[in-house]
């Protein structure tokens, strides 16, 4: 006999959470290990995580992954988070994978759609709109350009310097190595960055790479 997979269910809207908890809590290939608002107090919340064995830890918003730092799970993310009632918006999708998300589960979704999503998602199979499999692959393309493509260079106004910055910071390489790297000082380094965080839009380095690899994709 198949052993049933534990579900935990962190949805911050109640409604929705109850009703996930009772759609899964009827199947017999699975078992609530706990059904919780997700806005709950942080802290508590991760402790019963790391106590509970989660096949599949279904949230309904971005924000539980963004606060959830990786040396909370033993030093490396889960990759079984399944996201549901999200919104049909390309750029949530794509944070939501690079922050670990394994399912993506739109608003229209039915209750059957969202019970195959959980089966998937804990058999570690990858889950999301048919449309958004061609933007998954595009945005493959896109990371191993390794730079941003002349519509990126015309809207946003990265120099050919600038442009060598972004596998770089990709990289995680501080200002002092990409220094190294180019023959620059460090100073002129850290004047590229300002720049480009300020041509990008975005308040830090780690979002460069993402927000141009986006704006790419024309999203």
């Amino acid at each position: 006999m198949t052993s049933r997979k534990n579900v935990l269910v962190l949805c911050s809207n109640r409604l929705l959470r109850e009703s996930v908890a009772r759609i899964i809590g009827k199947k017999t290939d699975f078992q609530i290990a706990f059904s919780r608002a997700g806005s709950d107090r942080p802290d508590r919340v991760r402790r019963e995580i790391a106590e509970k064995s989660a096949d599949v830890i279904v949230v309904d918003s971005l924000q539980f992954l963004q606060e959830a730092p990786c040396s909370e799970f033993g030093g490396a993310r889960h990759r079984n988070y399944l996201l549901v009632a999200m919104e049909d918006d390309q750029k949530r999708f794509l944070t939501a994978i690079r922050l670990g998300a394994l399912g993506y589960v739109l608003q229209d979704a039915s209750a059957l759609e969202v019970v195959n999503a959980v089966r998937s998602v804990a058999q570690g199979e990858g889950v999301c709109p048919p449309r958004y499999v061609k933007l998954l692959y595009d945005y493959f393309m896109v990371r191993t350009a390794g730079s941003p493509n002349s519509h990126v260079r015309s809207q946003v106004g990265l120099t050919r310097r600038e442009q060598q910055l972004i596998p770089l910071i990709e990289r995680g390489m501080t200002n002092k190595e990409i220094a190294s790297h180019l023959n620059l000082s460090e100073q002129t380094v850290k004047n590229h960055v300002h720049r480009i965080l300020q041509k990008v839009g975005v308040g830090d380095r780690l979002s460069v790479v993402e927000a141009v690899q986006t704006q790419s994709l024309g999203i």
